[in-house]
């Protein structure tokens, strides 16, 4: 069997220079075009036992809409990904391909996977370009459905259930609709203007209507929705948006921020830009603790804003949990990696701004009920890095507003709402939950996966009751 080198390697996609892009906030990846997504398509091998559908948390129809763009009918490609994903022109940019589908993809046994996140973004920023939409119901079915959180748990879920013709209304506490999309993730590797609110405005398109500036928990309880507001059920997509800290000595110092903020003020509030009314601090030595993909965005934002950027991780680069991509990007611009450290303490000046970082140095010893190697502090090794700004990116958990404000509904000791697996049902009658605000911080991919079980649920439920 004679096999061809041209098929065993991906085709490559054109990203900006690291050093141009290092300056600026524009999108990194700058996709396929037609040609090049139909080239790369032709590398599968349309499994019938297809791995990497099982990979997918929302079940994309991957075979399908490949097949489809193989042929050059990029408009049926969408039609077939949309069937399963609110959110496509996202997840081709942010999800963890590497480690789900093209993880599982056959053709990366002998050579590398196909690119299968890079042709779902082509054929998503296609339709768009094009002004295509997904499919609606035909008719409604007069249930209404409450969904909590804007964030890809609850546009999965109000989107799906909108297709089964059910009336859906998201309320939202921010001002701005899309939850960690829009405050969390970066302009660099997730554009708003063009995508976020784009694929929003196709959620929209479905009927579900999106009210923002409401705080379930403060404006209205959800006791209240079912009772007196006349929702048949509600979903909660809330997200984890509560940070953690390490709890060592100087950590309320002046310099010393949340990933979850620095983002937020940079992402949402476009603080990064000159002349925004609510600068964010543009430190010229940072310090980001975690290893993350928060981590790696709240570096690579730092660094943008003309910093020396240090990424502090108590373990090695084998464990980090960022995704390969980013770890390579952030690299490649330049971010600065200390592995095996950890902090000890925040230093401050005399008035009370940070001025460094004590670390120690840790060794890999056995491995803890994660799976990975526990680090270990090695003796006499402390030493201090010299920053004006430290960053925690240290996980985040879900805020117990409504949890604390909801008869019925069951938490656990990380103050998760307690929910199942297959349908997102909660202690509380009627009342289904998904995302991080069920597992606490994951991923986007994985919190649409739950908003599509609650959908589910809520189905089952309503058409039962």
């Amino acid at each position: 069997m004679v096999i061809r080198m041209d098929v065993l390697k991906k085709v490559p996609v054109r990203e900006q220079d690291a050093k141009v892009r290092a300056s600026n906030f524009e999108e990194v990846c700058l996709g396929y075009n037609k040609e090049e997504a139909m080239e790369e398509a032709g590398r599968c091998i349309n499994c019938k036992n297809a791995q990497c559908v099982k990979g997918c948390p929302v079940a994309i129809n991957i075979p399908g809409f490949i097949e489809k763009v193989k042929e050059g009918d990029i408009e049926a490609a969408y039609q077939v990904i949309s069937e399963a994903s609110a959110l496509p022109a996202v997840c081709g940019r942010v999800c963890p391909q590497e480690s789900q589908c093209e993880g599982k993809c056959i053709r990366g046994i002998k050579g590398e996977p196909v690119s299968i996140g890079k042709l779902e973004r082509f054929v998503a920023d296609w339709a768009r370009e094009k002004g295509i939409k997904p499919v609606g119901a035909e008719k409604k079915n007069g249930k209404k459905v409450a969904v909590i959180g804007s964030g890809p748990a609850g546009l999965t879920c109000a989107g799906d259930l909108a297709k089964m013709g059910y009336e859906v209304t998201i309320f939202e506490a921010l001002h701005e609709p899309g939850g960690v999309l829009v405050y969390g993730i970066p302009e660099f590797r997730l554009p708003k203007e063009d995508v976020v609110a784009k694929e929003i405005e196709n959620v929209k398109s479905l009927g579900v209507e999106i009210e923002t500036n409401v705080v379930v928990g403060k404006s209205v309880t959800i006791d209240e929705l079912l009772e007196e507001e006349g929702f048949d059920a509600v979903f909660i997509g809330s997200g984890a948006g509560l940070p953690k800290f390490m709890g060592i000595p100087g950590e309320q110092a002046n310099g010393v921020f949340s990933a979850n903020e620095y983002l937020t003020r940079s992402n949402l509030m476009k603080a990064f830009q000159e002349e925004s009314p609510t600068p964010i601090m543009r430190g010229k030595k940072v310090a980001v603790v975690g290893g993350g993909n928060v981590a790696m965005d709240a570096a690579r934002t730092a660094l943008r804003l003309g910093a020396e950027v240090h990424i502090v991780y108590r373990r090695s680069e084998e464990e980090l949990p960022a995704r390969v991509e980013e770890v390579h990007h952030a690299k490649e611009e330049g971010i600065i990696f200390d592995l095996l450290t950890n902090p000890v303490e925040i230093l401050a000046d005399e008035n009370g701004w940070v001025c460094g970082m004590k670390c120690v140095r840790m060794e890999l010893g056995e491995p803890d009920e994660s799976g990975r190697r526990r680090p270990v502090v090695m003796p006499d090794s402390e030493f201090t890095i010299e920053a004006d700004t430290v960053i925690m990116s240290l996980g985040t958990s879900p805020n117990p507003l409504i949890s604390a404000t909801t008869n019925g509904l069951e938490t656990n000791k990380w103050k998760c709402i307690v929910a199942d697996e297959e349908f997102g049902k909660t202690t509380k009658e009627g009342v289904y939950a998904g995302g991080d605000a069920v597992t606490g911080a994951a991923t986007v991919i994985l919190a649409m996966g739950a908003g599509k079980a609650g959908a589910k649920g809520i189905d089952e439920y309503l058409k039962n009751k």
